[in-house]
């Protein structure tokens, strides 16, 4: 009976790790959703979207859906009508990847203070069809583990996550609608 549960979870799980891997593309399609619209611009060149314990293209699609609900969230903030549009050409996650030995070890991203997050796309916001900001942006936080931080610890890309709010607040602090 105990070997049935397991069993069951086990393939619920994984059906729901499929239907939410379904939902992006692994070849750089875009994304629309509320008011961002989000491209992935070759994803499989990416500096480092390399995972320690799945494969690559899951934990690249989990990563892509992941800082796409990020930029959803940010864009929360933006005044209605204004659309932002985001082109990302390179991805760089903090800490790197490293094999471990031993009969059925997996590889593990160790997090060191030198092996920085880094992001760079460009982006468009846009009201009424007219452009009102654009420029190419390309991020990175070399004081990463220093910084204070809301984000839950057990979040994977929390670094990424405070880099890309510290650069939302900055660039569009004439524009967020306050609370």
């Amino acid at each position: 009976m105990r070997k049935l549960a397991t069993t069951l979870l086990l393939s619920a799980t994984t059906a729901c790790s499929l239907a939410a891997v379904a939902g992006t593309e692994a070849d750089g399609n875009d994304a629309q959703t509320s008011n961002v619209e989000i491209t992935w611009e070759d994803p499989k060149s990416y500096t480092d979207v390399r995972p320690s314990n799945e494969s690559r293209v899951r934990f690249r699609n989990r990563v892509m859906r992941e800082l796409g609900e990020y930029f959803e969230e940010l864009a929360e903030s933006l005044p209605e009508g204004q659309q932002l549009s985001i082109n990302v050409t390179n991805v760089d996650l903090a800490g790197h990847v490293w094999p471990t030995f031993g009969g059925g070890a997996v590889d593990i991203r160790i997090i060191r203070d030198l092996d920085i997050p880094r992001m760079t796309f460009s982006y468009s916001l846009t009201e009424n069809d007219e452009v009102i900001k654009t420029a190419d942006v390309s991020l990175k936080d070399m004081a990463f583990m220093n910084r204070a931080t809301n984000i839950r610890h057990n979040d994977a890309l929390r670094y990424e996550k405070v880099m890309l709010k510290r650069w939302f607040d900055k660039e569009f602090a004439d524009s967020l609608v306050k609370s």
